[in-house]
């Protein structure tokens, strides 16, 4: 059984959005894009020849296109929160936490954040920090993170 070549672009364009979603990378859905062009050229009945141009051309146009995009959607987003997404400890900054063990000056105590459990400490208190109290991430060293009384 032979399959058709707009099957096999089809497929391709599948792959390389499962690969876009996996690592958005931004390639991927450029080839994607470039994919479903040389799909229609294969429907079309175009060689082989143009349906490989189809692509080259498909990918390069949808990155020309989608950059401008993603950038301004970037930058709405910065001007909406004032920053830049924050990802990994940075996103805990700022961060309201529960203390779950009560903080005692000089000592680490812990804290709950989206019941995720922190070793934390309280630089510049000078009284314990009682379970159950709010308190907000200041900074961290590692995986210990500083905390302040709300």
């Amino acid at each position: 059984m032979i399959i058709d070549s707009w099957l096999i672009w089809l497929i391709a364009a599948a792959g390389c959005l499962a690969i876009e979603v996996l690592t958005q990378s931004m390639w991927a859905l450029c080839l994607a894009s470039g994919s479903l062009l040389a799909m229609v050229a294969a429907l079309l009945g175009l060689d082989a020849i143009y349906q490989v141009a189809a692509l080259a051309i498909g990918s390069f146009a949808a990155y020309l296109l989608l950059i401008p995009i993603f950038k301004r959607m970037r930058a709405r987003f910065n001007s909406r929160h004032g920053h830049a997404a924050r990802t990994g400890m940075d996103a805990l900054l700022g961060r309201r936490a529960t203390v779950t063990h009560e903080i005692r000056p000089g000592e680490l105590g812990r804290a709950r954040i989206d019941g995720d459990n922190w070793q934390v400490r309280a630089p510049g208190s000078d009284g314990v920090i009682p379970r159950g109290a709010e308190v907000t991430v200041t900074a961290y060293d590692s995986i210990i993170l500083d905390v302040a009384l709300i």
